[in-house]
Order: structure tokens, then C-alpha cells, then sequence
């Protein structure tokens, strides 16, 4: 079944490398989506695809690339409205 969740990760999670990390991770998942930075120092993850997939973003996202440092991820379930086009990076 497909789902929508919007994730926002705090921590040190700009300027490491975190949105490519979860750029790659979402186009191996095959989600669609956007990642992007937030002028409060978090990031926002927007992914559409299968529940389990979704799960392994999450996971990923808790965890980041090695430069990284999760502090706390918040996670929001949405209404699935639909296929999203692809995975893109935002600035």
C-alpha cells in the first residue's frame, strides 16, 4: 500500500552530505519525493512510495551519512494524494 510521510530531522544535518545521502537511499527505494534544507537548520523529507520502502527511508534518515549527527526526527503521516514524479534535492 502506498503512503506519504514528511520527516524533519534536527541535528547536524546541513553541510555534511545528508540531502545526497537521502537522495540516493529514496532513487535505490524507488520513492518520489524531495528533500530539502530548512533555514532553521533542519531538514524536511517528503517520500511517497510502499510502506515498507517508507520504513527504510525512516531508518536511513535516523541514521544519515557519516558526517552527520540525528539528533531527533519527527515524522508525519499524509493523506496519499498520488504518484509524485521522481526524487529531486531541493535547496
Amino acid at each position: 500500500m502506498n503512503r506519504q510521510l514528511r520527516l524533519f530531522v534536527e541535528g547536524k544535518v546541513q553541510g555534511v552530505g545528508y540531502r545526497m545521502f537521502i537522495y540516493r537511499q529514496a532513487l535505490l527505494l524507488d520513492l518520489e519525493g524531495y528533500v530539502r534544507n530548512l533555514p532553521d537548520g533542519r531538514v524536511e523529507i517528503f517520500a511517497t512510495g510502499e510502506d515498507e520502502t517508507l520504513e527504510k527511508l525512516v531508518n536511513m534518515a535516523r541514521k544519515g551519512p557519516p558526517a552527520a549527527k540525528v539528533s531527533s526526527l519527527s515524522r508525519n503521516e499524509e493523506h496519499y494524494t498520488g504518484r509524485f514524479g521522481g526524487f529531486r534535492v531541493e535547496a
